[in-house]
């Protein structure tokens, strides 16, 4: 890298960071002061394009170079079912595994479901009037999850892919190495969330276990683990919209088998059984280490 590149790459993040930070702020206070829901979505969707951005900025008006970002559709066959379907398969196994280690936090009441309808009906009601129950939530959701929602979900997280994976590992990886890069790599993108987390307990809720530093740390575990595995995908295929389908797909199911906790057993939420708890990630973690040490 040039003297300028290098220059260029730092203000990557001085943009990436600054402009997230403040949609990321805005959204929350519109939460938090005005109840606005709709607008801390907004915020949040814009949030995850300000990496995106960040590189069009960097390289097409400071430095006058192509991104580098691999555009085209391109890959072998088994990368994209990988990136379709892989986190599914990690959200099985850390529900597995977390329900192994909690059998006595696996509820199959439909609690969950009660509190998320208001709680004006029972489960037996639910079923019985809406033909709402544990079963058909996880089998419509789940559906849904791995068949559209990645296609859907991967233009929100095509901005954080083309900034984090096109853009930012490749420099990461060039300066520092495969692991370190990875590493660091997982650790600014969980440090980018952290005003979310902060604010409006973006992840694992206000209230849990070692909160709020238990889920800093946690999270920024997990966004070395799913960092890892979006590079590799990326570095498989050099077409950036394959990362962003797997990361649109665990957007989608990740949350899938809360619906098999009681919402009082919240306060575990940084745990499981969510890929994104500290139990529920070990199995996402396991292959992201592997993928590495294997070629380090």
């Amino acid at each position: 890298m040039t003297t300028k590149e290098k220059q260029g790459f730092g203000l990557y993040f001085l943009l990436a960071f600054g402009l997230a930070w403040l949609c990321q702020v805005g959204g929350c206070m519109a939460l938090l002061q005005k109840q606005n829901a709709v607008l801390y979505q907004l915020a949040l969707v814009a949030t995850m394009l300000c990496p995106l951005l960040a590189v069009l900025l960097v390289q097409k008006v400071f430095l006058r170079q192509p991104t580098g970002i691999g555009w085209k559709v391109q890959g072998k066959r088994r990368y994209w079912l990988a990136a379709w379907f892989g986190p599914a398969v990690f959200t099985v196994l850390a529900a597995v595994l977390y329900f192994a280690v909690f059998p006595h936090r696996l509820d199959l009441s439909g609690s969950w479901l009660t509190a998320a309808y208001g709680g004006e009906m029972d489960a037996q009601t639910l079923r019985r009037e809406l033909g709402v129950s544990n079963l058909s939530y996880m089998l419509e959701t789940g559906l849904f999850a791995v068949t559209l929602a990645p296609l859907i979900n991967m233009f929100a997280a095509l901005g954080e892919e083309a900034g984090w994976r096109g853009y930012m590992m490749p420099h990461l990886k060039e300066q520092l190495g495969l692991l370190n890069g990875r590493l660091l790599g997982g650790v600014i993108w969980g440090v980018w969330h952290w005003p979310l987390m902060l604010l409006v307990g973006y992840e694992y809720g206000t209230n849990y276990l070692g909160a709020p530093v238990l889920g800093l740390f946690v999270w920024c575990i997990v966004c070395f683990a799913l960092n890892t595995l979006l590079d590799w995908l990326y570095e498989k295929t050099g077409c950036i919209w394959v990362p962003s389908i797997a990361h649109g797909a665990f957007n989608a199911v990740a949350a899938l088998f809360v619906v098999l906790t009681n919402p009082a057993d919240s306060y575990y939420n940084v745990l499981g059984p969510a890929p994104i708890g500290l139990i529920g990630m070990l199995p996402m973690l396991a292959a992201a280490v592997w993928l590495t040490l294997r070629r380090s």
